[in-house]
């Protein structure tokens, strides 16, 4: 499956109330930390008016009038107000950045937490690129807009109002000769900031194409050099590098443009003062401190329509992130729970299938002019499973065999509910599975895929999956159960043994090894393997044949293999057909049926008996 690269792309408005006020909701627990942090911003802007006025009371009240104590005094109090100023950024920082965390903490939370509750169709749909992106990126882009975004941007509102009122109090006409500058330069930021909202569209999608590029790239390294493609492939990732580069550097050149603008017209502002207000001051119509404070209040007004633009693009990126972010959360369970869950105890292990049907992509309306795909012999669409009916008693165990794609792995996805069916029941001891806690009813199923997983750790808690309620006494028992302790104490460090990312210091045996003890660990009353032994080789096949006997013995067993020689034992072996049941019978009675199972016995071993 590609990614939607467009989906990555930075869209929509810069503000988006609904959105805000959702985002909002997730900063109610730390209201009073808000409420505060707004009133040290005003306390602060307050303060960074101070400054300018003081200094034109030092030069008009003590400089000129060569009062040396009056001077002292003012530069004391000056010294005062930058300590004080210091400490309330540093008390509104620190108190910003700690909420935003914590607020960010808890919208990670509840996206994991969410993640967690979709069923296998949802991660079909999603690459998991894409996940991390929500998880991480889009929350990180949030909480810059928290802390650098919409409170910087109530700060700068707080400067501009107070910087304005002061200029404006100092002397109306030299502060309205002033503001004929802005017309302009609002002009010029209004170009800037969509001239690089473009590019910065422009970015996000290359640099999605570099990053989907080069994971696929590093994950099939393997078969690239199999196949000699590397030059073929740097060629195609240097393509994309050069795009994203191209729209960097087109990025570059507008801000290289409109802050020396900006610049520029704080230039003209300030050469409007000295000019105008120095005239005036020379006919003494102005004091020089008023013409210094202007210059200074000047000079600081300037500094937060700089910043306009990039709060902007952190804004806009922002409401991109917090629409994808809200969409994930909005996505409704494809399998939710029952409201009212069937209480499970006591589990038997009775398995029953009636006359199930299941497709991967199912019609969205019954009614869609083509035939029902629930008629047996008509127009089955592409349904994976039709009408299969199959029952095992407590403690029996089961084959499914067929070719591949037959519909046998759809089989164990059903009986675990990743997945739903469209029509017929599935039961366990009589009960129907979708009346079932999810959670209760995957306890006492275990499943060992053809894919073992491992996960970062040590092989103790690769085989609990940290589950406290299993002994260390416990995880030898079964590892030496499975003959998994002939390998796993020969490591340097036994149990305790790291395990690297997906078990890459692992053979392919012994990493199902790790998952058959798993499985056995936590003791469930079903146990499903999916062609287990697939990646198993002969001598570890012959290890664990024994041992399989005796796993599956009190318990209902389904195995799904390619390899005939596991389930020559089993009770029953079930043959899936282009997802319907074709035969049904031991090994014996398969073989003299002369049909697909007998089949599958010739293309595996010829005319040989298996013993």
């Amino acid at each position: 499956m590609q990614t939607n690269l467009h989906e990555d792309e930075i869209i929509g408005k810069a503000y988006d109330a609904r959105l805000m006020r959702r985002l909002l909701g997730f900063f109610k627990p730390y209201r009073k930390q808000l409420i505060a942090s707004i009133l040290l911003l005003s306390a602060i802007s307050i303060l960074q008016l101070a400054g300018p006025y003081l200094t034109k009371v030092a030069i008009d009240s003590y400089i000129l009038k060569g009062n040396l104590a009056g001077l002292n005094f003012i530069i004391v109090v000056y010294f005062m107000v930058l300590i004080l100023s210091f400490s309330l950024q540093y008390a509104q920082v620190y108190i910003m950045q700690l909420t935003g965390q914590r607020a960010m903490y808890d919208i990670r939370v509840e996206l994991f937490s969410h993640i967690q509750k979709m069923s296998l169709s949802f991660f079909n749909r999603n690459p998991i690129g894409r996940l991390v992106t929500r998880v991480v990126n889009d929350v990180e882009v949030l909480h810059e807009m928290f802390t650098q975004g919409i409170v910087a941007a109530i700060g700068d509102l707080f400067s501009l109002s107070g910087i304005a009122i002061a200029l404006l109090i100092l002397d109306i006409r030299l502060a309205l000769l002033t503001f004929i500058v802005l017309p302009p330069l609002f002009y010029i930021t209004k170009i800037y900031r969509d001239r690089v909202r473009d590019a910065y569209r422009s970015i996000r999608t290359t640099l999605a194409k570099l990053n989907s590029y080069l994971q696929e790239n590093i994950a099939g390294m393997s078969t690239v050099q199999i196949f000699n493609r590397e030059e073929e492939n740097f060629k195609r990732f240097e393509k994309i590098n050069r795009e994203n580069r191209d729209e960097q550097l087109r990025s570059l050149i507008y801000n290289a443009l409109y802050f020396p603008a900006v610049e520029l017209f704080s230039a003209i502002a300030v050469g409007i003062i000295i000019w105008y207000g120095g005239g005036e001051s020379i006919n003494g119509k102005i004091q020089l401190g008023v013409l210094i404070a202007f210059i200074q209040y000047v000079q600081r007004f300037f500094q937060p329509i700089r910043d306009f633009a990039e709060k902007y693009n952190i804004m806009q990126a922002a409401m991109a992130s917090s629409e994808r972010i809200f969409k994930m959360l909005d996505t409704q369970e494809d399998i939710p729970n029952p409201q009212k869950p069937v209480f499970l105890k006591d589990v038997r292990g009775e398995i029953e299938f009636r006359d199930v049907w299941f497709s991967y992509n199912p019609p969205t309306h019954p009614l869609d002019g083509c035939p029902s795909p629930f008629i047996k012999g008509g127009n089955g669409g592409d349904y994976t499973l039709k009408g299969i009916t199959f029952h095992l008693k407590p403690g029996e165990c089961a084959a499914i065999v067929g070719f591949t794609g037959a519909g046998k792995t759809s089989i164990i996805n059903l009986l675990g509910r990743f997945y739903d069916i469209q029509k017929g029941k599935i039961l366990i001891d009589g009960i129907d599975i979708r009346e079932i806690d999810k959670r209760v009813l995957r306890r006492y199923i275990g499943i060992v895929l053809q894919d073992a997983f491992l996960f970062a750790g040590d092989i103790e808690n690769n085989i609990r999956l940290g589950d406290e309620g299993i002994s260390i006494e416990k995880v030898y028992e079964v590892a030496k159960y499975i003959n998994a302790n002939q390998f796993i104490e020969k490591l340097p460090r036994g149990y305790k043994e790291e395990v690297q990312e997906r078990g890459s210091t692992l053979s392919l045996g012994q990493k199902q090894l790790i998952s058959f003890a798993r499985a056995l660990a936590f003791n469930p009353r079903v146990l499903i393997l999916d062609e287990a032994t697939s990646s198993i080789d002969t001598e570890t096949e012959l290890l664990i044949r024994n041992a399989l006997r005796r796993l599956i013995q009190n318990r209902t067993s389904i195995i799904i293999a390619h390899r005939l020689s596991t389930i020559r034992y089993v009770n029953r072996i079930i043959v899936i057909h282009d997802g319907e049941i074709a035969e049904v019978g031991s090994h014996e009675e398969l073989l003299k049926k002369d049909g697909i199972y007998h089949s599958l016995y010739q293309l595996q071993f010829g005319n040989k008996v298996l013993s």
